[in-house]
């Protein structure tokens, strides 16, 4: 029986007094991608911005392989194996690849295989070749990467990922989809927040969807695929040719 990386149970969070999420529940298994899709507003941001601890979550549980996590600050969440790729990468843009790297490290007992900088450069030839370049002077889908590295790191046993495609060019989309699928196929568990559809159905093995704050989809991705009418309903703004 496959085991739950992540467990959502009924997750109600605010903003002040609006009420954003509404009992919403889902499962990441160990070791597979889970797309968490909707309409610009329905609530994904705010899902992660919960899981990550920003944002307090009012009722509900979030646990990680097991363990309750909801209510910790974020740093401590962080340490116990959550790591995030955040909205707009947020790099530190005068510090250079390597430092931006070094200061992301953290002890490596969260998983079996930890991540060293060979091992990231490996994955991230370029950031190999720019190790020493000031962050803010690589290119977009470059400082993608390097947001991606820097959440490595820190060795997560759950990567959250917050529109990683956003702003870059097809060609460096398809890069991205790449790396998600090479993570997985290193048993890395992944929640991936993304209005490019055809990116997500094309990564994930499992599919949320969000609408006004509320889970209204959950299966595989297949069924999502072969869906028109949910694809048209929920995220046909986002579908891409």
């Amino acid at each position: 029986m496959a085991t739950d990386a992540l467990r959502i149970s009924g997750i109600n969070t605010y903003y002040g007094e609006s009420h954003v999420l509404h009992d919403v529940s889902f499962a990441l298994e160990e070791g597979r991608v889970l797309a968490l899709l909707g309409r610009n507003g329905a609530g994904k941001t705010t899902c992660i911005s919960s899981i990550i601890g920003f944002l307090p979550v009012r009722r509900g549980r979030i646990e990680l392989f097991g363990t309750g996590i909801n209510g910790l600050p974020p740093e401590s969440i962080s340490q116990l194996g959550i790591g995030l790729v955040p909205q707009g990468r947020r790099i530190f843009s005068s510090l250079t690849v390597r430092e931006n790297l070094a200061i992301a490290r953290q002890r490596e007992s969260t998983t079996r295989t930890p991540w060293t900088l060979a091992r990231l450069f490996d994955l991230f030839p370029r950031l190999g070749e720019r190790q020493r370049q000031v962050a803010g002077s690589l290119s977009g889908g470059e400082q993608q990467m390097l947001a991606i590295a820097r959440a490595l790191v820190g060795n997560p046993r759950v990567l959250l990922l917050d529109e990683p495609s956003e702003g870059l060019a097809p060609m460096i989309v398809a890069e991205v989809g790449r790396t998600i699928k090479t993570l997985k196929d290193l048993g890395q568990s992944i929640v991936l927040v993304e209005q490019n559809s055809n990116l997500a159905l094309d990564v994930s093995d499992k599919v949320v969807i969000l609408n006004t704050g509320r889970c209204v989809f959950s299966g595989s991705a297949d069924d999502v695929r072969g869906d028109a009418n949910l694809i048209a309903q929920h995220l046909g703004v986002f579908q891409n040719a």
